[in-house]
């Protein structure tokens, strides 16, 4: 054994002892969340989407440029690891080589060698969008500059090593490659460099070598305590995030445990370990807020900041709570408060723009949710203008201050009958709180009502009886006002034996479509998008073959686009319309641009930044449409004060779905 194998593997056995001391660390941090979450279900759904997200990242390539820079980044280092372990392995016992693989070797050196030139290429028009463009969504704090700077040149240090080992090998070997061995590149640079073996190019082998193993030793024990910690955390994140459609879901609360003294989230320790790893997962690469609907109009939230909060709050916490401390200076602070504001919190309207673009699926909303809950339920810390929706969720069963006994009112003289009048009907048209109560909606459900009569379906209502799905409680973070009216709702639904739901609202149709079945409620339910296109489809609705010419545009829903995945129906609807034009905004299907009402958003003011309602107005405008078409009553009210800002009411029209087809029926 030569001494230079004896040194390695003192370095060797030092540098991963640290590295194992590293990780056992931050897996210890882990373990101080409190909250349960079992994420081992469905292996080969999630190994699956490991691979789709992960290793072929189709997140990131959303973004075609930035993607393709960071899919040929991600790819050169997975070729590099067969030749770290290759290099290892000479640590041991220097003539090692991985050429008995024959041609696979010679594959892995020439895609590696090619792979490496491209990586070098990819860093420095990173660094340049970084520092000398100046990207918007990578402006981070001046910590987080260098950070991000240190560590990509120190991954292009380790390629040009890897060059430079390898022109001094393809030298000493007399300039030409080893048994199975194709590098190109490296015997392009060798040739510039050398004209054949010498004790220089034998020096140089080994001082790159040298330089090449120890670089990579340094990045792997850097990363722990870097904000590129997510090369070791994003797979693992990946695989561990929520599956379609439970992803979209709030998680209910226990509400019953006499144990609880507090619920939600105040600190670290109250999260799930999810939770925890989401902040080791976080790139900064700030596509969340870049999409984030609050941020783009000049809001404080940052969807990406809220993820390194909880990710420095866990650094700070964490280690003193692995050592049993419970007091000190650190301890009279919280999450909630200190890293991370009310206001802040307050300003998401849970578009989930955050969680669609995350290329390593942080759960953003369920954090930000979590965190008002404790707000609402432990503290009585919210807005003020959420008094009166409280109370009135409380005391008429819907947010607005109605008295429930006119549920039904909107339904007079168009002989419909409700549930308790006649219980065998195949549909349950679910009308919500706006379709019930607000005088502009009315006309909606009475319109989609009458879509069903002309097409002969048997359907009835609850009237009286139907309640507040409960979803703006719950994204508010009242779970006990959203389960106390979600419980109420399913004994009814199940005392008449209700099969199969359709409704107007995507804010109903995503809570009764997935979030019902944790209070033992499990429908059938179609938001009337769908339901319509099934109607034409099947042929029981007739469009007329001529009808006046329009030229509309369509604004999804963030609850009916972005958590359901329906994006067609609705278009399609319109294509049967002979006279529509469709045309689409910038910003469309899953990367459509929040309404801004979700989340509560609906019922509080803007105190900070401009109004998103009004950003979104403002591109549906410039589609010089004259129709604004949408599929949700919140969409409804906030493109129709938009229009009304820009004051253009005279001259383009905000209607629904519904009211676009029935206007064009036989």
């Amino acid at each position: 054994m030569e001494l230079k194998n004896i040194i390695f593997i003192i370095v060797f056995l030092a540098v991963f002892g640290f590295f194992a001391y590293s990780v056992n660390n931050l897996i210890k941090y882990l373990k101080v969340a409190k909250k349960k979450d079992d994420r081992f279900d469905n292996i080969p759904t999630r190994l699956k989407r490991v691979w789709n997200i992960a290793f072929a990242q189709t997140k990131l390539l959303r973004d075609p440029v930035a993607g393709t820079l960071h899919l040929l980044i991600f790819w050169g280092f997975v070729l590099f690891i067969f030749a770290v372990i290759e290099t290892i392995f000479q640590g041991f016992y220097s003539t090692f080589s991985l050429s008995f693989l024959g041609p696979v070797y010679s594959l892995i050196t020439l895609v590696q060698d090619l792979f490496g030139l491209l990586v070098i290429l990819s860093i420095i028009f990173s660094l340049y969008r970084r520092f000398i463009q100046k990207v918007p969504r990578l402006v981070v704090d001046k910590h987080g500059m260098l950070d991000a700077a240190f560590i990509l040149s120190l991954i292009m240090f380790i390629v040009i090593s890897m060059y430079g080992q390898n022109a001094a090998g393809f030298a000493n070997n007399g300039m030409s490659y080893h048994e199975s061995e194709l590098r190109p590149v490296s015997a392009f640079i060798s040739g510039f460099f050398f004209i054949g073996p010498s004790s220089t190019t034998t020096f140089l082998y080994e001082f790159f070598w040298w330089m090449h193993i120890l670089l990579i030793f340094g990045f792997l024990n850097y990363l722990p305590y870097s904000k590129h910690l997510h090369v070791l955390s994003s797979i693992p994140n990946v695989f561990f995030a929520n599956l379609d459609p439970v992803r979209n879901t709030i998680k209910k609360l226990n509400l019953d445990d006499e144990n609880a003294d507090t619920f939600g989230v105040a600190d670290i320790d109250q999260f799930s370990w999810k939770q925890i790893l989401d902040g080791y997962s976080c790139t900064e690469c700030g596509r969340c807020t870049s999409v984030c609907p609050a941020n783009t109009v000049g809001k404080s939230l940052s969807p990406r900041d809220i993820v390194v909060d909880i990710r420095k709050r866990t650094l700070d916490k964490a280690p003193l709570l692995v050592e049993g401390k419970t007091y000190g200076e650190l301890f009279e602070k919280t999450l909630v408060h200190n890293y991370i504001t009310d206001t802040v919190l307050w300003q998401c309207t849970t578009c989930m723009a955050c969680v669609q673009e995350c290329p390593v699926m942080i759960e953003h909303v369920d954090s930000i949710v979590d965190m008002r809950r404790n707000l609402v339920l432990t503290e009585s810390e919210f807005p003020a203008g959420l008094n009166p929706v409280f109370k009135s969720l409380e005391t008429n069963f819907s947010p607005w201050a109605f008295n429930p006994a006119d549920r039904a009112e909107w339904a007079e003289g168009m002989n419909i009958k409700s549930m308790a009048e006649d219980k065998n009907g195949e549909v349950l048209f679910w009308v919500g709180c706006a379709g019930s109560f607000d005088d502009r909606y009315k006309k909606v459900s009475k319109a989609f009502a009458t879509i069903m009569q002309k097409a002969g379906v048997n359907f009835r209502i609850l009237g009286t009886e139907e309640k507040c799905n409960g979803d703006t409680a719950r994204r508010l973070g009242n779970e006990y006002l959203a389960q106390m009216m979600m419980q109420e709702n399913v004994e009814t639904l199940n005392n008449y034996g209700v099969k199969k739901i359709v409704t107007a609202c995507p804010h109903c149709f995503h809570s009764l479509k997935n979030e019902y079945p944790q209070f033992g409620g499990n429908f059938e339910v179609k938001h009337h998008t769908q339901f319509i296109e099934e109607l034409l489809g099947d042929g029981k609705i007739q469009m007329k073959k001529e009808s006046e010419k329009h030229k509309v545009t369509y604004h999804d829903s963030c609850y009916l686009g972005r958590y359901n995945g329906v994006y067609d129906s609705p278009r399609k609807s319109l294509d049967q319309v002979t006279g529509i034009n469709l045309v689409e905004m910038e910003r469309n299907k899953s990367k459509g641009f929040c309404c801004g009402a979700g989340g509560g958003r609906m019922f509080l003011e803007d105190e900070e930044g401009g109004r998103i309602n009004e950003e979104r107005a403002k591109e549906a405008l410039s589609t010089n449409a004259d129709t604004i078409a949408s599929a949700c009553p919140f969409c409804m009210t906030m493109m129709t004060d938009g229009v009304k800002h820009y004051e253009k009411t005279e001259e383009v029209a905000v209607k629904d779905i519904a009211e676009i087809v029935l206007e064009n029926i036989n």
